[in-house]
């Protein structure tokens, strides 16, 4: 009987200290590492599995494992600049930019797998009553291919007319692939993916909710929204496929107000192999690149930034921070979810010392009350060094804009939180663009007019047991 105790100590020890040692070299966030180090210590067989299951990023660990197979080509076409250039490669005023936004170039240059490119123009799309026609056409008119990636896929009216112009493409001899998230699209019981299937259309699912351990891929989500035509026109953004994103006059109980984009020029390639890239991570099958025939479409400077739990840095998140850090004049930060690290909140109180006017807009009704929760308990740390936040009012606002100044502009899939900046599989746009930025600060100026300016007095004011609730949210920020 001893011996058997004897045995079972020791594999106690044994468990607590493989799995925590596991957490303590691998884990990037040190809270993360705590807390499962913790769980290990504490409940060694139960942690430890649970650990094993769910505390693992094997992700990581295929994507690699792929992109050493992969024979994809690198992007190349009318680039100003290659990552991993030094200092003054790229000279703005060739460009008509002002030499400040160098010093967020060499950051982006120094942490991206892609090269700005010029010549590209982008069309701001609003709401679904704006992108879906447009989106629709192109798909109906497309001659080559459509692929399309989407979070949510809803099987709704909107979903159900996509299906059909999909559909139709494929009749007409146009290769079609879309690829959707394995829990986005489990919103229904009758998924969108059996539909396309029953219309002879290839679909895949990403990481796909399963039973089978290890497998167990609840966080590690592809949040990206592309469609992709015949390699010469993008849309991208914050927009899934549903018919709440058709908000007419906003009066829609469920309507989500959200900002797509339609892109024309070089930078059509990049987000073209990001989609490339996604499909031979889920199907191992190695699409062809569409021939890099793109001819110059505008002025804008473009560049395709992908981050997700495969990468080693977090390139988000620096970028972030760098074009806070470059800012002079204004930085503009509109999303539905504000977790941000500690880095970031720190480089935008920095920013408002400095002089520069931060302004973040914020759903006044939000659609994950824990998330509004948590973010309350934070808005002091900003709104303290005068930091101007506001309450936009219902419906939903889905918009994810991060504007500097009167010449950067950074948009697409991801929110300022945890989820997107280290769980999921994002893509954003980097652009240097007045014209772009005019038009969206004007689009600002509209919202602002209609939210609520958050102030600290009524912050502080807030009741005990409102305090105690929004804290308790907070504590699990790193988790929403």
């Amino acid at each position: 009987m001893e011996f058997l105790l004897s045995i079972i100590a020791l594999l106690y020890i044994l468990l607590a200290l493989l799995a925590s040692g596991h957490a303590l070299l691998n884990k990037r966030d040190p809270r993360a590492a705590l807390s499962w180090i913790v769980i290990c210590i504490i409940f060694p067989i139960i942690g430890s599995l649970f650990y094993f299951l769910f505390g693992i990023n094997r992700v990581q660990t295929r994507a690699r494992r792929l992109h050493r197979h992969s024979s994809l080509p690198q992007v190349a076409n009318q680039t100003i600049g290659r990552s991993g250039n030094t200092p003054g490669d790229v000279t703005c005023r060739e460009f008509k930019f002002p030499d400040r936004c160098q010093s967020v170039i060499n950051v982006s240059n120094a942490v991206t797998q892609w090269p700005l490119t010029t010549g590209n123009t982008i069309e701001i799309l609003y709401n679904g009553d704006q992108a879906y026609p447009e989106m629709l056409h192109a798909i109906r008119s497309a001659t080559q291919s459509v692929y399309l990636t989407s979070y949510i896929f809803d099987n709704d009216e909107a979903g159900q007319e996509f299906i059909e112009a999909l559909s139709d493409a494929q009749k007409q001899g146009v290769e079609v692939k879309v690829l959707v998230d394995g829990i986005g699209e489990l919103g229904w019981m009758r998924r969108a993916s059996t539909l396309l299937r029953k219309h002879n259309i290839t679909v895949e699912r990403f990481l796909p909710l399963t039973f089978r351990p290890p497998a167990f891929y609840v966080n590690l989500r592809n949040h990206r929204k592309i469609l992709i035509i015949d390699g010469c026109i993008a849309f991208t953004g914050g927009m899934n496929i549903s018919k709440r994103h058709i908000v007419h006059d906003g009066s829609h109980k469920g309507s989500v107000v959200d900002l797509h984009f339609r892109l024309a020029g070089p930078i059509v390639s990049q987000i073209e192999n990001v989609f490339i890239q996604d499909w031979q991570f889920v199907t191992e099958e190695k699409l062809t690149p569409t021939p890099k025939n793109q001819l110059p479409a505008g002025n804008a400077l473009c560049r395709t930034i992908v981050d997700g739990p495969n990468d080693n840095v977090d390139k988000l998140a620096i970028i972030l921070i760098g074009a806070v850090s470059a800012a002079q004049q204004r930085i503009v930060i509109m999303t539905p979810y504000f977790l941000p690290s500690n880095e970031l909140i720190a480089a935008l109180q920095s920013a408002s010392l400095r002089g520069v006017e931060v302004i973040i807009l914020l759903p006044g009704k939000n659609d994950s009350r824990l998330v509004h929760w948590a973010t309350r308990n934070l808005l002091w740390q900003l709104l303290q060094f005068n930091v101007r936040v506001y309450y936009q009012p219902g419906p939903f606002v889905h918009s994810k804009l991060f504007i500097v100044d009167d010449y950067y502009v950074l948009f697409g899939s991801a929110n300022i939180d945890p989820r997107s900046l280290r769980l999921n599989f994002e893509l954003v746009v980097e652009t240097y663009d007045f014209s772009l930025v005019e038009q969206l600060s004007a689009h600002i100026a509209q919202k602002i007019e209609l939210a609520e300016e958050v102030s600290l007095e009524v912050l502080e004011n807030r009741p005990f047991l409102i305090r105690v609730r929004d804290a308790l949210a907070w504590l699990w920020a790193p988790y929403l």
